[in-house]
């Protein structure tokens, strides 16, 4: 899998404002920035990340992600 491919899953089922992605295929790091964070605690969005990649971390098309989420604003504020 690719970053692109990755990014297209994840957004075709999550409204994204920004999304960053890094990884070797398998093993992925991606920064993840939604207004439908807005009121949701850590594990909540994480899961919200997970739900749009359906089966594909079960069949291990995607072995691993780690993430970082941020509603619009606390990206401007990490990014300030």
């Amino acid at each position: 899998m690719t970053a692109d491919q990755l990014q297209d899953i994840i957004t075709a089922g999550l409204a994204c404002e920004h999304i960053a992605l890094e990884g070797d295929g398998r093993h992925w790091y991606a920064t993840v920035v939604s207004a439908e964070f807005e009121g949701q605690r850590t594990l909540q969005r994480q899961r919200r990340v997970y739900a749009t990649l359906g089966n594909r971390l079960q069949t291990d098309e995607v072995h691993a992600l780690s993430m970082k989420t941020f509603t619009p604003a606390e990206w401007a504020a990490q990014q300030a």
